[in-house]
């Protein structure tokens, strides 16, 4: 029987004034499953062409802290510790830094096992 998920796309918006962004992650959450994920993909030329001054590696940095969170390692801080449904909330949570996440979608699978990689192929251009 098919399961419902929510997912948010991962945008890095690198001056936050233009409200121009690129897609560099989706994040899933399956409540029933268990499951908690992102799959993180950072084109560095187009992020270069929408701001060339951009601290690639700083951005790469805080993507990355996103799927550490997703997994629950410890190193990516008091966040990591929480449920996977607060860790979930927290990651899609609206804020204005030059990461941001889309609004909240809905979606149903059978299983989990590959849906992030599904997700970022349809929603990344990978």
């Amino acid at each position: 029987m098919p399961s419902s998920f929510d997912y948010a796309v991962i945008r890095v918006v690198p001056r936050v004034e233009r409200q121009e962004f690129i897609n560099a992650g989706v994040v899933v959450f399956c409540l029933e499953k268990k499951f908690l994920a992102a799959r993180i993909h950072l084109d560095e030329a187009r992020l270069k062409a929408l701001w060339p001054g951009t601290d690639v590696e700083l951005v790469r940095e805080h993507l990355e802290a996103i799927s550490r969170i997703c997994a629950g390692d410890e190193s990516a801080g008091p966040i990591a510790k929480l449920s996977q449904r607060e860790r979930f909330h927290w990651l899609i949570s609206p804020r204005s830094t030059i990461i941001q996440p889309s609004p909240v979608h809905t979606g149903l699978c059978e299983n989990t096992d590959d849906l992030p990689e599904r997700l970022a192929k349809q929603l990344l251009d990978i």
